[in-house]
């Protein structure tokens, strides 16, 4: 289990560093290491929160939080999230979907890296229906496969030009935040043995200083767009992993 715990470090780092909280390679490393299928969604979602309650607390402090951009997205995801959290799904065709996710996430943050560094001063305003639309699906997706969803839902805001990057990268957290915790009591509605969860408390430790320190990289010391770029090579190559273990 030691690295296990050393890949949750590295990934919270680099998730937490543009704003994400890591649980779509949570999940892949999870069943990598053939942890028990039935909880490690909620593992997923609980280091989730923990990375980015740190992201929004620092990015909503430092006057980044946009509410008109953020309450339409969660309008649609939150009720969906928890709905897609209590669906059953086999185990196959989870390995699958969540290989699908990562790689399309993947390839979206790899097409978008360069804009978290973004100076324009115009932005599509998009209509506040279209918002709950994206979000009822990217909530849909995130309660089935316990992730929070701005892994997505950030590359989307960046290729329609929808905010300056830091109010995306704010909502992006937040999403994330949110939609885990409603993805948490949508999964809670299935027959989970809590007390086996709490085998792996030291995750969540390690994702608390890992979300710390990525934070603080991305605040003091090196550029977004760069760590934006290391992250997407990070999700790939777990895609990648994956891909190999289901498909060779």
């Amino acid at each position: 289990m030691i690295i296990l715990s050393i890949l949750f470090f590295v990934t919270a780092i680099l998730y937490a560093s543009v704003g994400f909280g890591g649980g779509s390679t949570y999940l892949a490393l999870l069943l990598i290491w053939n942890i028990p299928y039935y909880i490690f969604p909620i593992i997923a979602l609980i280091c989730n929160i923990f990375v980015v309650s740190g992201n929004s607390f620092n990015y909503i402090k430092a006057g980044n939080l946009n509410l008109k951009l953020l309450i339409p997205y969660l309008i649609g995801s939150i009720p969906l999230a928890f709905i897609g959290g209590s669906l059953p799904i086999e185990k196959n065709i989870f390995e699958i979907f969540l290989f699908i996710v990562l790689a399309i996430a993947g390839v979206l943050l790899l097409i978008n890296f360069k804009s978290y560094d973004d100076n324009e001063s115009t932005y599509r305003k998009i209509p506040i229906f279209i918002s709950i639309f994206i979000g009822g699906i990217l909530g849909f997706v995130s309660g089935v496969v316990g992730i929070g969803g701005g892994i997505f839902l950030s590359p989307i805001l960046f290729l329609i030009k929808a905010a300056k990057p830091k109010h995306i990268v704010t909502t992006a957290s937040l999403f994330i935040l949110i939609n885990s915790i409603s993805g948490i009591f949508g999964q809670l509605t299935k027959n989970i043995v809590l007390s086996d969860i709490s085998n792996y408390w030291y995750l969540f430790l390690i994702v608390i200083i890992g979300g710390h320190i990525g934070n603080f990289l991305n605040l003091k010391i090196l550029p977004t767009r760069l760590l934006a770029l290391i992250t997407s090579a990070l999700v790939l190559f777990v895609a990648i992993r994956m891909g190999i273990k289901l498909f060779l």
